[in-house]
């Protein structure tokens, strides 16, 4: 109530141009809902069109009303609902149980952002997550891209208690139903240093992910060789591809992954940027996503 009463209409319209989020702290924890479109095959932001025919329009541009109604009529527009939602149960300690893994990262909501613009890379194709976390680029995914199936990942014993959770609070279901037009959602417990290329390859993945997951050389090693293990074991099919996000905070970790996966004999290229912010992270952080074809 206090934003909409002090603020004028032109932040209104900025957060109406962006993604709709409203977050409830309870406890330790709280909701993330972030609003997103659900039209297959292209991402289209649901409050532009009614913007585009109200107060952007060029006859209301031409002759705005007043500053007090723009802002009242904005003001409803956003509590109005606007497409599907992703509800999230998160730690708000950034470390907690000693792990990093029940809070979301820039990288990750980055990556949903792509994902929701790119959803042909994903279309009825079984997507394996390494590092799963909260779960948002997944649950994102699934409810945005029409995967056919999806393994969640994670090692930590809280992350996937959590993980399960924001699935269920989500209405996925973790039981195989033929029924179900939604995708199959698996959640594996995958730690990277010991998990086996016989495991590896039950997924059979034809898609790879991962997010902030590059933050120490210890977890780009232990990256590289799991993704090394994937290539090996799936070499029988066709080779699938991989996308890992990362935001950029020391340089030389990320000139460290590259060049261990020069050295693996995993090519990859950077993905061009996109342009279109959804989710409210941090303004200056460098973030990029690079394709590996395993």
């Amino acid at each position: 109530e206090k934003l909409r009463d002090s603020s004028g209409p032109e932040l209104l319209l900025d957060i109406l141009q962006k993604v709709r989020i409203r977050i409830t702290r309870s406890n330790a924890l709280y909701s993330l809902e972030a609003r997103v479109s659900l039209k297959t095959g292209s991402f289209q932001q649901p409050t532009l069109c009614p913007l585009s025919q109200t107060v952007k329009h060029p006859l209301c541009v031409k002759h705005p009303p007043s500053v007090k109604y723009a802002r009242c009529f904005l003001s409803e527009l956003i509590r109005k609902p606007s497409g599907d939602s992703v509800t999230l149960s998160e730690s708000t300690a950034i470390i907690s149980h000693g792990t990093t893994g029940l809070v979301t990262w820039d990288a990750a909501l980055y990556l949903a952002e792509w994902a929701m613009q790119n959803p042909a890379a994903f279309a009825h194709r079984t997507v394996l997550e390494l590092g799963s976390g909260a779960g948002l680029t997944g649950l994102a995914i699934c409810k945005t891209c029409r995967p056919s199936a999806y393994i969640f990942s994670d090692c930590h014993s809280c992350v996937l208690e959590q993980l399960r959770g924001n699935i269920l609070l989500n209405g996925l279901s973790l039981e195989a139903d033929v029924t179900d037009p939604s995708p199959r959602v698996t959640v594996a417990q995958l730690d990277w240093d010991v998990v086996t290329a016989p495991q590896l390859a039950a997924f059979q993945p034809d898609v790879v992910i991962a997010a902030d997951v590059l933050y120490c050389p210890e977890t780009v090693l232990s990256l590289v060789r799991v993704l090394q293990r994937l290539s090996a074991c799936l070499k029988n099919q066709q080779a699938p591809d991989a996308y890992i996000a990362f935001t950029v905070r020391n340089p030389e970790t990320c000139q460290l992954f590259t060049s261990e996966l020069g050295i693996a004999g995993i090519p990859w290229e950077a993905v061009p940027h996109h342009d279109q912010k959804l989710f409210p992270y941090e303004e200056h952080s460098e973030m990029a996503i690079l394709k590996l074809t395993l």
